[in-house]
């Protein structure tokens, strides 16, 4: 029984195909099938069922999955611990990242990180969607906002403050809101993970949920942020995408007398697997690169 047949089916269970196993593997499809077919000869059983576009599991594959899976994290913890014990870090790390954040800042807080440990083999996969961390096999995922997945754990790197921008032109056309009422009136400039019912402020009354009117919905920052300055309406952005432009002048920050709700850029892996030394080290850079607060806030 080889251990990479062993790997194999439970990325195939995972994924629900041989094809998917194959792309998360980053092996051809007939690798990973003749991986599965190894250690079904080799156990004399019949892991999966093969006559539905998704596979599923037969009776023994569910009974032989859980011990599997269970072995496969003990021994990506045996590696991780040696290579600790060794102060040494080694092979592959697979993060994803969100589009607009990745650009302006991770690639160059990073880029020391892969210097300084040359046998670390990243993958990156730039993606603004939500990512299934364990289905998936990423070892962790860099993301903003609010943690709503509760099967995840997150290691806060830098804390990320909103505001809301608008153009000169805009301003000087519509007026600029002095409260929250007065954003009501007035059009926004939307992220479409989050929705129009994004624009939340911290009042003494509490949590206050404001809905302009929608101008603009679009799954980038950065063409918010190019949106906003175009005149299109009001964007409530992180410093981290608005900042330059605000001490450029081409955005203004809009201020209604409130703030948002306090959020943070942060690493999060899956809770039923423990993180690596890679990741912890990943994580570590990143936090110092950034500062606290972070560069893109002073």
């Amino acid at each position: 029984m080889k251990l990479d047949g062993i790997a194999a089916f439970v990325a195939i269970a995972e994924a629900g195909s041989i094809s998917e196993a194959a792309r998360r593997l980053r092996l051809s499809k007939s690798v990973v099938s003749e991986r599965l077919a190894g250690l079904e000869r080799s156990l004399g059983a019949s892991l999966v069922h093969r006559s539905t576009r998704k596979l599923s599991l037969t009776d023994d594959g569910a009974a032989f999955l859980a011990r599997a899976t269970g072995a496969m994290r003990q021994l990506d913890a045996a590696v991780a611990d040696l290579a600790e014990s060794r102060s040494t870090l080694s092979g592959p790390l697979r993060i994803s990242a969100p589009v607009a954040f990745a650009h302006l800042h991770l690639g160059p807080a990073l880029y020391p990180f892969l210097l300084r440990h040359p046998e670390v083999e990243l993958t990156l996969d730039l993606d603004d969607r939500r990512i299934e961390v364990q289905a998936e096999s990423y070892d962790g995922v860099v993301r903003h906002g609010p943690l709503t997945d509760s099967r995840l754990i997150a290691w806060p790197l830098a804390r990320s403050r909103r505001v809301l921008v608008a153009s000169p032109g805009y301003l000087e056309r519509y007026g600029a809101p002095r409260n929250l009422d007065e954003l009501d009136g007035h059009r926004g400039v939307f992220y479409t993970h989050r929705g129009i019912a994004d624009w939340r402020f911290v009042t003494p009354q509490g949590v206050v949920n404001v809905r302009a009117r929608p101008g603009l919905r679009v799954n980038n920052g950065e063409l918010m942020r190019d949106a906003a300055a175009a005149g299109i309406g009001i964007a409530l952005l992180p410093m981290f995408i608005a900042g330059p432009a605000v001490r450029a002048g081409t955005l203004r920050v809009v201020d209604v007398g409130a703030e948002t709700e306090a959020e943070f850029i942060y690493v999060a892996h899956a809770e039923a697997r423990r993180p690596s030394a890679k990741l912890r080290a990943f994580a570590e850079c990143l936090r110092q690169a950034f500062g606290d607060p972070p560069y893109w806030d002073i």
